[in-house]
């Protein structure tokens, strides 16, 4: 939860947040925490596990938390159009890795796994200009 607040400090309109992990890695709880940081911690944020897609407003920009895991094609993924808000809402995908080639090239993949001893791991790797120098102290 701290991190996911913590990212949420350099929010912008057209980020995308890929969040890579096995079930239970705590992709949710992270976006939730974002979420949260930026349209109030009172937000109500339900996993998007079967709605596929929900909506926040936020004070400068709109946000779209995806969770892909049920979605199986690449044309179910283009006929609920997640793609064409990647330029202007900030995006926090589940699943991304279901994206294939609407995966876009300016993104923040965030990978989380649980260590042996329960603890989590994440990894941050940014790609794109936008990202240059924004990951470094989280």
């Amino acid at each position: 939860m701290r991190l996911g607040a913590a990212l949420a400090k350099g929010a912008r309109g057209g980020d995308v947040l890929c969040l890579y992990g096995d079930l239970g890695a705590g992709k949710s709880v992270l976006a939730r925490a974002y979420i949260r940081a930026l349209c109030g911690a009172d937000t109500e944020v339900p996993s998007p596990t079967f709605t596929l897609m929900q909506y926040y407003e936020a004070p400068k920009f709109d946000i779209i938390h995806a969770d892909l895991y049920r979605l199986e094609t690449l044309e179910e993924i283009i006929e609920i159009g997640l793609e064409e808000r990647f330029d202007d809402a900030l995006t926090l995908i589940e699943w991304p890795q279901r994206l294939g080639a609407l995966l876009p090239a300016a993104r923040l993949d965030i990978s989380l796994t649980i260590d042996n001893d329960g603890s989590r791991l994440v990894r941050l790797v940014p790609h794109g200009q936008s990202w240059e120098g924004r990951c470094e102290h989280q």
